[in-house]
């Protein structure tokens, strides 16, 4: 179950302590928590787990159990990662274990990535299991990462352990389990607060292909 804290000005938005897949209970608590977020005063939103997984992404018994609303379900996930894209305040995603698919797809879509350096992997495992990219998801992706990172990570299933995830750019630092917290709070500190507006309208310019892709499913 997600829930909302903050440190000072900061939110953190803890995704919970099981797998953190992407149900569509799960996606509507967390979009109401991101309303809040906005709402309350924040300068800035991190986003981590408690547990050895900060999201392991599409809820697929889920979906195997509801195949006929699959094109609403990943519309639904695809509007997640659209508006973390374009979020009007800095954002971090702090990695403690696992990000896998859709849940590493949600890290990609945050400014910026601490990620845990001695365990845990950041993966996009959709070459080993079957499921193709959408075009929002791969805009998502390639709209982010340089296209070295892109095909290093998209085309093969690879697990990426932090220190690889971090010479392939794929995070932009890495720290020992107990300052994972503490290392993303650091770097959006020093950023102060920012005009919602503005931010986000600058974000939805730079990311304009991507969101595009997203919301037109």
């Amino acid at each position: 179950m997600p829930t909302l804290t903050h440190h000072d000005k900061i939110a953190v938005l803890d995704l919970g302590g099981d797998e953190n897949r992407f149900s569509p209970t799960y996606l509507t608590e967390v979009d109401a928590l991101l309303d809040t977020v906005l709402s309350d005063g924040s300068q800035a939103l991190i986003t981590t787990a408690s547990g050895k997984f900060y999201s392991n992404g599409l809820d697929l018994d889920w979906l195997s159990a509801n195949s006929e609303r699959a094109e609403w379900y990943v519309a639904q996930v695809q509007s997640l990662l659209a508006r973390m894209l374009t979020f009007a305040l800095p954002t971090v995603a702090a990695l403690p274990g696992h990000a896998f698919g859709a849940g590493a797809m949600l890290a990609v879509a945050h400014d910026f990535r601490v990620m845990r350096e001695d365990r845990g992997y950041f993966c996009f495992p959709e070459a080993d299991i079957r499921i193709p990219f959408t075009r929002g998801m791969a805009a998502l992706i390639q709209g982010k990462l340089t296209p070295k990172s892109a095909i290093a990570s998209m085309t093969t299933g690879r697990r990426f352990g932090g220190p690889d995830a971090l010479a392939y750019d794929l995070v932009d630092a890495i720290a020992e389990q107990a300052a994972v917290l503490e290392t993303a709070i650091s770097i959006v500190t020093p950023l102060g607060a920012k005009d919602q507006g503005t931010l986000g309208a600058i974000k939805t310019v730079m990311f304009a292909d991507a969101v595009t892709a997203l919301t037109n499913p």
